[in-house]
C-alpha cells in the first residue's frame, strides 16, 4: 500500500514513515510536473530505507 503511495503521492508518504520535514520538501518538487518522476523515485528509497530499518530494529528487540 505504501508502494503505491510513494508513486502516486510521494509527500504524503513522508508522512506516514515520520519524517514531515521531507515531506513538505517533496511537495514542493512534486508541485512541478517534471519534478513528479524523481520525488517518487526519491519517496520510493525512502521507504526501502524506511523498511530495512524497521527490520534491524525488530530483529534487536528494541
Amino acid at each position: 500500500m505504501r508502494l503505491i503511495l510513494a508513486i502516486l503521492l510521494p509527500w504524503l508518504l513522508f508522512f506516514t514513515i515520520g519524517r514531515p520535514i521531507s515531506g513538505v520538501i517533496c511537495l514542493l518538487l512534486q508541485i512541478t510536473v517534471i519534478g513528479w518522476v524523481p520525488a517518487a523515485i526519491w519517496a520510493a528509497y525512502a521507504l526501502s530505507q524506511w523498511n530495512t530499518d524497521r527490520k534491524i530494529r525488530d530483529s534487536k528487540g528494541v
